[in-house]
């Protein structure tokens, strides 16, 4: 199990959640006896040594840094146009004068500075999201001695992982919150749920299979286990966590119905992402075809959550969130985690 080869407790791994969660959330997990996480996507590397520096005084245990991998993609004007035009009844509606933007990125890959970054930290764990970086970082990461974790949401993908160099298999199903982790297709059909997922790549391969999506309760470890997972990755669960960054605009939608209607939906980033649905999933997606590529869509939906928050209006704001709300609960991270251990047999 993945807990035997970090020194953890309990083989229960929280998810990274960038802009919900900083060092606080991932150094609690980390002291409870889980692998706490640290989302690098939207972090320069300055403010990574600054993270790591603050979550290795909250903790001696090991922890995960995790980072994006994506191929930027340049979207065109016509692209920005129409994605703009789909926005501007929106714009008008909050008195927004001008909806000329400059779009840029927020969302960065791992690079080469992230990689000098990491050279100095050697963290336990470095996990990726969209496939890899080029295979000599990955050589020079486990070097180090640090396992390299990826996500697959396909039996192709984690075949591609496999051959690639990772350590473990994050087998992130169709009930995950926040964005999905597929890199080698674009079609949601392919997409599956956890409990189908995790035995179908555990059948394909020898390497550990890390279940995510949908568990969020002891039942659900136990479940995931019994199907061949060495560890679980839970995110939605941790998002009351009093250690959690989450907006109390979010915080409210977790508390009520509208946390059990989530939807897949591009309308945030350009990419498919699962959030709870509101106003702009509703009207302008769940998948836009205007929306430009990941992650040139945010920029101008941006503008719009910024107008619109202050007044506690949550129609185009991201609220990250998995299919299984109901372990969703305002506790210490500590106690989601020992709640969800409940699950391991001794």
């Amino acid at each position: 199990m993945i807990k035997d080869q970090l020194g953890i407790q309990f083989p229960i791994i929280q998810a990274p959640m960038a802009g919900v969660q900083d060092s606080v959330l991932a150094a609690a997990v980390c002291n409870a006896g889980g692998l706490g996480s640290l989302p690098c996507a939207m972090l320069s590397p300055q403010s990574l040594m600054r993270e790591v520096t603050a979550l290795t005084a909250l903790t001696d245990q090991p922890f995960n840094l995790n980072f994006f991998c994506h191929t930027p993609t340049e979207a065109a004007s016509e692209q920005h146009s129409a994605w703009q035009s789909s926005l501007e009844p929106y714009y008008r509606e909050l008195h927004i004068e001008s909806t000329v933007f400059e779009p840029g990125p927020a969302r960065q890959p791992f690079d080469h500075e992230m990689l000098d970054v990491l050279q100095h930290i050697k963290p336990a764990v470095v996990s990726f999201h969209f496939g890899l970086p080029r295979a000599d970082w990955v050589e020079e990461i486990k070097s180090w001695g640090t396992l390299v974790l990826s996500t697959a949401t396909t039996v192709e993908e984690a075949t591609w992982l496999a051959g690639h160099g990772v350590d473990a298999i994050i087998a992130q199903g169709l009930e995950a919150g926040g964005h999905r982790g597929s890199f080698l297709t674009r079609d949601m059909t392919t997409q599956r749920g956890t409990l189908s997922l995790v035995p179908a790549i555990r059948a394909a391969m020898e390497l550990p299979v890390i279940a995510a999506g949908g568990i969020a309760s002891a039942e659900g470890v136990r479940a995931a286990v019994a199907l061949g997972a060495s560890a679980v990755q839970v995110g939605t669960a941790f998002l009351l966590c009093p250690e959690a960054r989450t907006s109390q605009l979010h915080r409210s939608a977790l508390q009520s119905r509208a946390a059990e209607h989530t939807a897949v939906t591009n309308v945030f980033t350009g990419r498919p992402a699962r959030s709870i649905v509101n106003r702009l999933v509703r009207e302008i997606g769940p998948m836009a075809a205007t929306a430009p590529p990941f992650p040139w869509a945010a920029q101008a939906v941006s503008t719009l959550r910024q107008a619109a928050e202050p007044a506690g209006n949550s129609d185009f704001t991201p609220m990250w969130c998995g299919q299984n709300a109901l372990g969703c609960r305002n506790l210490p991270a500590a106690d989601i985690v020992q709640a969800l251990a409940r699950g391991i047999s001794p």
